[in-house]
């Protein structure tokens, strides 16, 4: 008789910790940060305004002279490649795994996303709010998105760049992973050494200060 009421409690706590593991499984899977589809492209990140924010370099038109993100007629250029605030996000997960090891983790997804600034009145781009002249963030215009895989991306130093588009919403909705001399060029070239991310502009990475 124990030995039978052994097996049903055994038998109830088994059935227990499946239903409570297989939401965990689902949920996880949900939220998986990068998405490739059957053809090597990648689709459009989403949710990931919820990471961590970790900074937001600036590269205002008014300081910059060059010819970028044209149209397929060489029309409606921008002076800077990446027009204008980067927001740069990364999942808690993984900044919690550089700030411990000075590494990120394989698998690690960073977003940035672009906004223009906000109603430019001065020719350096920048205008008068009651905080001051400066610059403030105006309407998005863009997302690129890095992936760590050594596999996959051997031969672009193990990371994978993507871009969705340097314009205004609606983004594109898939991207192919751009040439190295377009995004792992300039990465390979200027902070390999810093797991081909310029940890220099994110001051939470850069210093280290904690949350």
């Amino acid at each position: 008789m124990k030995g039978y009421l052994l097996a049903i409690i055994v038998g109830v706590g088994a059935v227990v910790i499946l239903v409570i593991a297989r939401p965990a499984a689902i949920a996880q899977a949900q939220q998986s940060s990068v998405v490739f589809n059957a053809d090597g492209t990648v689709q459009v990140p989403t949710g990931f305004r919820k990471w961590v924010f970790v900074g937001a370099p600036l590269t205002p038109e008014g300081l910059n002279d060059g010819k970028f993100n044209c149209n397929a007629a060489g029309m409606n250029c921008t002076k800077s490649n990446f027009p204008e605030y980067h927001h740069v996000y990364i999942e808690q997960k993984n900044v919690d795994a550089y700030l411990k090891t000075g590494d990120f983790p394989e698998g690690t997804v960073i977003v940035k996303e672009l906004t223009r600034v906000l109603n430019p009145t001065f020719p350096d781009s920048s205008r008068k709010e009651p905080s001051g002249r400066g610059y403030f963030n105006g309407e998005y215009n863009g997302i690129d998105m890095s992936i760590k895989d050594s596999k996959r991306f051997a031969k672009s130093n193990g990371w994978g760049f993507f871009t969705f588009g340097h314009h205004p919403m609606p983004y594109e909705k898939t991207s192919a992973e751009r040439p190295v001399a377009e995004c792992a060029g300039c990465h390979i070239a200027n902070v390999a050494d810093t797991d081909m991310t310029y940890i220099k502009f994110y001051p939470l990475l850069r210093d280290k200060p904690g949350y």
